[in-house]
């Protein structure tokens, strides 16, 4: 059962998808997917390769920027580059939906964007992104 939290127009994140939730993905109108979770980090968790190739028979780009701890610079310029070439909304998903909304947070911080509107486009979707972004 999916569970996409809509951060802003361009992007939302999730928690642990399932490789069914790829399809439900492509109708929601994603373009691409980004997966911070790192292969084997819990049992039973589809690997990047399976959900890579579920996102191309969908039709979508997929990304794979695994996040151990915390996202480094550049994993978060990387996430920033790549949902703005997407050319349409992402979805980005780790075991909770915490590191990836943290690492789009932290890309958009780098590139300028207002501190207090990331924090409150996290809260509006569940995160609190207080204490992870630079003051």
């Amino acid at each position: 059962m999916s569970d996409f939290r809509r951060v802003t127009g361009q992007v939302s994140v999730s928690p642990q998808i399932d490789l069914a939730d790829i399809d439900e993905a492509a109708r929601h109108g994603f373009r691409l997917v980004i997966n911070n979770r790192p292969d084997g980090e819990a049992p039973g968790q589809p690997t990047s390769s399976e959900v890579e190739a579920a996102a191309h028979q969908a039709g979508l780009a997929y990304a794979h920027i695994p996040v151990r701890g915390g996202p480094t610079p550049a994993q978060a310029e990387a996430m920033r580059e790549l949902i703005a070439q997407a050319g349409g909304p992402t979805l980005a998903f780790c075991r909770s939906g915490t590191r990836s909304i943290v690492t789009w947070a932290l890309g958009q911080v780098m590139a300028g964007a207002p501190r207090d509107e990331l924090v409150a486009a996290g809260a509006a979707a569940g995160y609190d992104l207080d204490a992870v972004l630079p003051r």
